[in-house]
């Protein structure tokens, strides 16, 4: 097995694995995860937020000189994840029986699905670089894989499924970085500009997912005080994304 190929695969492997901080999660008691899940919720959008900003689109920008077309492609994301919803609405909840906040964590799981695969890709593709630039890369997706992924845990919950569930759902997504990785060492030498396409349109799915189903969610808190943390964990996880990337992490 050629050595970049099995460093991508382990690196991949390890992501997913530490990924799984919502299974410590699921020894909190029923009353606390429910005083709790609106704020995983409110990290969740600044995380998404916050890594197309500041992650996403400034690294396709910085290797394409037709930047118009970045943010093109970026509409693209955001009106296919917008078709997507729409699908899983009229799938769904077409009855007045359909619960309200079940589309939210299926939207947030086909995003997931798609960011972890694109993490496999990148991971690849910096490792058939170098060994080094490989390695950095993978630390700097750990960085925001764990926030990221405690975040999902907590929608899945706040959607209503089980921790059971959610914790099996969650490693079976971020799992999907291994397929990523896999695909993305043969993609990575075959197609120019492969990654300058993918790259915008999950930043769009990003935005889209942050804006149309998590910040509603936000809203819909009317305590004073619980909406006041939560905007305030929202701007936390916005800082946090963007010390990750003035600190190149």
């Amino acid at each position: 097995m050629p050595t970049a190929l099995l460093y991508g695969l382990l690196s991949t492997l390890v992501i997913s694995i530490i990924g799984q901080v919502g299974f410590f999660v699921f020894v909190l008691k029923d009353n606390i995860l429910r005083k709790i899940l609106i704020f995983f919720v409110s990290f969740s959008a600044g995380s998404l937020i916050g890594g197309a900003f500041f992650h996403l689109l400034p690294d396709v920008i910085e290797k394409k000189d037709d930047v118009l077309m970045v943010f093109v492609w970026t509409i693209v994301g955001f009106c296919l994840f917008f078709v997507m919803e729409k699908f899983l609405r009229w799938h769904h909840c077409h009855d007045e029986k359909c619960e309200e906040k079940t589309h939210l964590g299926q939207i947030n799981m086909v995003g997931d699905g798609i960011h972890n695969f694109l993490d496999g890709i990148i991971v690849m593709a910096a490792f058939v670089i170098s060994p080094a630039l490989g390695l950095a890369t993978t630390i700097s997706i750990i960085s925001h894989e764990i926030p990221q992924e405690l975040g999902d845990f907590g929608v899945l919950l706040y959607s209503g499924y089980n921790k059971t569930k959610a914790i099996i759902y969650n490693f079976l997504l971020s799992a999907v970085a291994i397929l990523g990785a896999f695909i993305g060492y043969f993609l990575s030498n075959e197609i120019g500009g492969f990654t300058n396409v993918i790259i915008p349109i999950a930043a769009g799915g990003f935005l889209y997912i942050a804006a149309s189903d998590f910040i509603p969610e936000i809203h819909k808190e009317i305590n004073a005080k619980s909406s006041i943390l939560n905007f305030i964990v929202f701007i936390l996880a916005l800082l946090f994304m963007f010390v990750i990337k003035m600190f190149g992490l």
